[in-house]
């Protein structure tokens, strides 16, 4: 996109006081992500550096040696502030990989179907509509239940939940590209359907494929964090928002609100901000939806 084409996009964005602020939040979260490890006051998976003398410590509290855990500690000592930033870590890293890859397929299936149309956009279609016809979290949970938990697995499971959205989409732009006289003139010059599908009519599909990706990955997260907080999801291993939750839950009666009311939070502002970024989005790409 030339300069002139990104200063327009900032300028139309930048309209949404709201969506320029959860931008800024979500940034700002994901640079706790990815620098989790150098940014985090301890290290809360260290075995050596966990105490479980100070399991449970209200937000604020000090420990015999003057360490302040600012957001509490849990029921196994470990800092929850650094728990938070950890967990941060692992559940955008899924929710963002299995968007990645969901992405890939659907987009694949969805111009495929649109371009050479015939059985296989009918079999493609229908495989589409009978999956989106069932709910996500059942069909996580499913796949989960036969083939148990871990990141791989919590990773594939969200993949088969989400391509299809991808794939409804792609196919819905690629149908009007396709008929364009840009496709007709590619079309005469003999170029490849390959060539014709990845360089003429995908980059003028990825509109809608981009509003679709930011809306997804926020649900990819909130669906992996209620498998981890099941205990379908993700091992205690690489604990994420979604296991932060579940571990702190029965501590919720006695008092000990923190360690799951911080990780909730935590993750509520994370999709909250994200959605917020995609709705500007979904206006940017389509003015008629503007209000």
């Amino acid at each position: 996109m030339p300069a002139s084409g990104w200063q327009k996009f900032w300028s139309d964005f930048s309209e949404s006081p709201t969506a320029v602020g959860a931008l800024f939040v979500f940034l700002v979260i994901l640079f706790i992500a990815i620098f989790a490890p150098f940014i985090s006051p301890y290290n809360p998976y260290d075995l050596a550096t966990v105490d479980i003398m100070n399991s449970r410590l209200k937000p604020g509290s000090q420990d015999f040696e003057d360490n302040t855990f600012w957001l509490g500690t849990d029921g196994a000592g470990r800092d929850m502030l650094s728990a938070i930033f950890y967990g941060l870590r692992v559940s955008l890293g899924v929710g963002a990989l299995s968007g990645l890859v969901a992405l890939i397929i659907g987009t694949a299936v969805g111009l495929s179907a649109a371009y050479f149309g015939g059985r296989f956009e009918t079999l493609a279609m229908r495989i589409v509509d009978i999956q989106l016809s069932f709910p996500s979290i059942l069909m996580a949970l499913v796949i989960l239940a036969v083939f148990g938990k871990g990141v791989e697995k919590t990773i594939i499971a969200l993949v088969l939940v989400q391509w299809a959205y991808y794939a409804r989409a792609a196919r819905a732009s690629a149908l009007v590209e396709k008929n364009k006289e840009y496709v007709e003139a590619a079309q005469c010059l003999a170029l490849g359907d390959r060539r014709i599908i990845l360089h003429h009519i995908m980059p003028n599909c990825l509109a809608p494929l981009i509003v679709v990706g930011t809306l997804q990955t926020a649900h990819a997260i909130s669906l992996e964090a209620t498998l981890s907080f099941l205990g379908l999801g993700l091992p205690i291993t690489e604990p994420s928002l979604g296991l932060l939750i579940g571990n702190g839950f029965e501590y919720m009666y006695s008092g000990d609100y923190w360690i799951s009311i911080f990780p909730g939070v935590a993750l509520l502002i994370t999709i909250v901000s994200i959605n917020l970024v995609g709705d500007q989005l979904r206006d940017i790409f389509n003015p008629r939806l503007q209000r």
